[in-house]
């Protein structure tokens, strides 16, 4: 009987290669799994392709890998959040590239990746920067750009339970882009704030079904992260608390 459960953070991210593509849930800090990022900082993997809503804030988590010059490319919708300087420093400095994804095109790209759609139409973006160089068409009048669906090598994703079959629930806001990119990734990844005997998620309330989870860390919801989060730590560019 498969057992995706794993004992810590590093365990489940020691495979994540040097180039990998890594979908990260979250919208802004809600949702992201945190200490998955933090064990992907110190794992060491390089050269990454990074796809989430955001690009992190203040000096941890996704930010911190930005930082830290291991990201090569984010795709994002919103990558000056509050506190994102380390991502402003780093495209500025061209040390990074950055691909714009309107937020509804990027949870449409990642659904037509995990259900293994070639691609398709939408209208937003069509006559802006964003549509160049991409096939455009005009459907009912109404002109329309072409987006390929999103793959990734690994999901980094944060959900509130799990069973040890990987059978996935989610709290609130936490279920953004999660339940796409577990679909979207070919090795998902998954933080839970608690773990639950196999039977003890009622069918009805299963988000995620396990087929689309490889591994399983349980990390309670009380971490350094979330409270550093709370707090907002100092920013290096004005020593004041970092503020939205």
């Amino acid at each position: 009987m498969p057992n995706k459960f794993v004992p810590t953070a590093a365990a489940a991210v020691r495979d994540i290669h040097d180039g990998a593509t890594v979908l990260i849930s979250g919208f802004g800090l809600s949702g992201q799994p945190s200490e998955l990022i933090d064990a992907l900082v110190e794992q060491g993997a390089r050269e990454l392709t990074v796809v989430c809503n955001n690009s992190g804030s203040h000096d941890y988590g996704l930010a911190r890998l930005i930082k830290l010059g291991r990201v090569r490319k984010l795709l994002a919708s919103f990558p000056r959040g509050a506190a994102s300087y380390f991502f402003e420093e780093a495209f500025a400095a061209g040390t990074i590239a950055y691909e714009c994804v309107p937020q509804g095109t990027l949870a449409e790209r990642l659904r037509a990746a995990g259900a293994g759609l070639g691609g398709f139409f939408t209208p937003t973006a069509y006559g802006t920067q964003l549509a160049e160089g991409k096939e455009t068409r005009v459907i009912d009048g109404r002109g329309h750009v072409f987006e390929k669906p999103l793959h990734g090598d690994f999901a980094l994703v944060g959900a509130l339970s799990a069973d040890r079959w990987g059978n996935l629930t989610y709290r609130k806001a936490g279920r953004n882009f999660g339940p796409l990119m577990c679909m979207a990734a070919t090795t998902t990844i998954v933080q839970v704030d608690e773990t639950v005997e196999l039977g003890g998620i009622d069918p009805e309330q299963v988000v995620t079904p396990g087929i689309f989870v490889q591994r399983v860390v349980r990390i309670p919801r009380a971490t350094t992260t979330e409270q550093a989060a709370e707090t907002g730590p100092r920013s290096p560019h004005t020593g004041a608390e970092g503020v939205a």
